[in-house]
């Protein structure tokens, strides 16, 4: 087999598996909240269930993150906690600290303002949270780094700038939709943090990176596209054009797993997904996942989760608090910006 060039393989109508692994995960903007900062302050955020936002539409401030060296943050620079830890954001090492939290629970908890007003603006910031439903920090959040940040210098931080624009402008003229606007906004900013991150050539394994591999892509891409399918190694080797050792190889040090392996989870996490959701029979969730029988599905899942899968069916309807099938809570939180 000829081994393919660096350019990605053109296959259109398969699947995006960003696209599906976000669909999955349930994943959604939350709380979507403006600061403004007078003078020198500093403000300590508590840990994020899901995963965090800022971004500095004007002026500039410090992130640190416990264990991390402290980030300068100026305007147009996006940044994304990625794991449940506190964090810091301050204009001055001086600044006392004070909890953030105090400053959201006034009577609009999407605007809080910290610092003198008789001070110049040192700077402004519009934040949120994602949500994700289920098992999506293994499924996403923890193959992503702990930090991402976005220059505003950086290539498509010019477009994310101008969505971020649009959201300060919602918040602060509140008019109609102005939440759900902002929020979606958010959403569209999250595809293009992702897509920094493949495009910046970070460290890192996993699925993501996986997608910046164009050889790597194609097996992925063509995995998502038929899951149920008894793929081989030698069959995604054909779809990406190049020789079995040659997609071993590199989906392994792309991804940190073998192509197999990845699709063992992959249709665990579809199970999963469809447990959560339908009131499909485990026999049928096992056949369309892949599996030949509901004995092999139940014995593959069980040892990816811990649980059978009707154990882990009960188990997710009991902590949603639905029984529905809908898998989703739909409970409101706010952690401030």
């Amino acid at each position: 087999m000829m081994e393919s060039p660096d350019e990605p393989i053109e296959r259109p109508g398969l699947p995006d598996p960003v696209e599906e692994v976000l669909a999955l995960a349930g994943a959604r903007a939350r709380l979507v909240a403006t600061l403004v900062g007078h003078g020198d302050w500093s403000l300590a955020f508590p840990a994020p269930a899901g995963a965090k936002f800022n971004a500095v539409t004007e002026g500039s401030c410090v992130l640190t993150v416990p264990g991390r060296e402290p980030v300068a943050l100026r305007t147009g620079d996006v940044f994304l906690l990625t794991r449940p830890t506190e964090f810091v954001l301050s204009t001055s090492p001086g600044a006392a600290v004070q909890p953030a939290s105090p400053y959201f629970r006034g009577p609009d908890r999407r605007a809080a303002v910290v610092g003198p007003p008789s001070e110049p603006v040192s700077a402004r910031l519009v934040g949120g949270s994602f949500e994700f439903d289920g098992r999506a920090r293994q499924l996403l959040l923890d193959w992503l780094p702990p930090v991402i940040h976005l220059p505003g210098h950086a290539d498509g931080a010019a477009e994310v700038r101008r969505m971020l624009d649009r959201v300060d402008r919602e918040l602060r003229d509140d008019g109609f939709g102005a939440r759900l606007v902002a929020q979606h906004t958010a959403m569209v900013m999250l595809v293009d943090l992702l897509r920094h991150l493949v495009a910046s050539g970070a460290e890192g394994r996993g699925w993501l990176r996986g997608l910046a591999e164009p050889v790597t892509a194609a097996a992925l891409r063509a995995m998502h596209a038929d899951p149920a399918h008894h793929w081989t190694v030698q069959q995604l080797a054909r779809t990406a054009h190049v020789s079995r050792s040659t997609l071993a190889a590199r989906f392994k040090k792309a991804v940190g797993q073998g192509p197999l392996e990845y699709l063992t989870q992959w249709r665990i996490e579809l199970g999963a997904d469809r447990l959560a959701r339908t009131e499909e029979s485990v026999a049928v969730i096992a056949r369309a996942v892949g599996y030949g029988s509901e004995a092999a599905f139940g014995l593959a899942f069980k040892r990816a989760t811990g649980q059978a899968p009707g154990a882990y069916r009960k188990q997710v309807r009991s902590a949603t608090g639905r029984t529905d099938g809908t898998g989703r809570s739909g409970l409101p939180g706010a952690d401030g910006a």
